[in-house]
């Protein structure tokens, strides 16, 4: 049995690399999500919950970087704390950069973001630890990262041009979407995870995932450096 899931995370490991080498810039922005941004006046709290929720859980990105920092956590309090940091670093920089049309570019921030999943699968490997003796404030590095990632849907929200009437209320429906898309995959990931704890292939498993994660964000920053430069 835990061959068989160990052969399972594999197959998985490798679809997910697919997915971000060819969806990478996606992030659920369909074109009748795209559509509706640009052409919505007023008020609409439903279907931006929906556009928030559905970009979070189609945001490889930042989804990643989650399943680096819960990795390890055996506590729900733990798991409650972390989340919260990473929730409230998105959260400010969402609200601020679009309430206040705060430009910052797209590329640079998503190659940051690329790197905070680096960042995660390096710091569960004990890279810090082995190669500098060191070990980061993690409560900090994820409220950091966390900032980061809001600046990532600002971006992404600014590419609209939303209309200023109900901008506040549409963003606050926004990122309440993306806390239930959150938890709503963090609940699944930390079901898989917790099962496997069980078995003695655990450490294999942990292993090989977070260095996907690693080369996942390589991949994710090399992606963004590319387009910074290029474009």
């Amino acid at each position: 049995m835990p061959n068989k899931l160990l052969n399972i995370s594999l197959l998985l490991m490798v679809g997910l690399l697919g997915l971000v080498s060819i969806d990478v810039m996606a992030h659920g922005v369909d074109d009748n999500t795209r559509a509706f941004l640009e052409q919505n006046q007023g008020v609409q709290f439903i279907p931006f919950l929906y556009i928030g929720a559905k970009h979070m859980i189609t945001g490889y990105d930042h989804l990643l970087f989650l399943v680096g920092v819960i990795f390890f956590l055996y506590r729900s309090k733990d798991v409650l704390l972390y989340v919260t940091m990473f929730t409230l670093g998105h959260s400010t920089t969402l609200l601020l950069g679009v309430m206040t049309d705060l430009q910052v570019n797209a590329y640079l921030i998503d190659a940051i973001i690329g790197l905070s999943v680096i960042y995660k699968g390096f710091d569960n490997l004990g890279g810090f630890k082995r190669c500098f003796n060191w070990q980061p404030n993690t409560k900090i590095a994820v409220l950091v990262f966390g900032l980061f990632h809001g600046f990532g849907l600002a971006t992404k929200l600014q590419e609209f041009q939303l209309s200023q009437e109900g901008l506040f209320t549409n963003l606050l429906a926004f990122n309440i979407g993306v806390e239930i898309g959150q938890f709503a995959a963090l609940a699944i990931i930390l079901i898989v995870i917790n099962a496997w704890r069980h078995f003695p292939s655990f450490q294999r498993f942990s292993t090989l995932t977070n260095t996907a994660l690693m080369s996942v964000g390589v991949m994710l920053m090399g992606y963004q450096l590319t387009g910074y430069f290029v474009n």
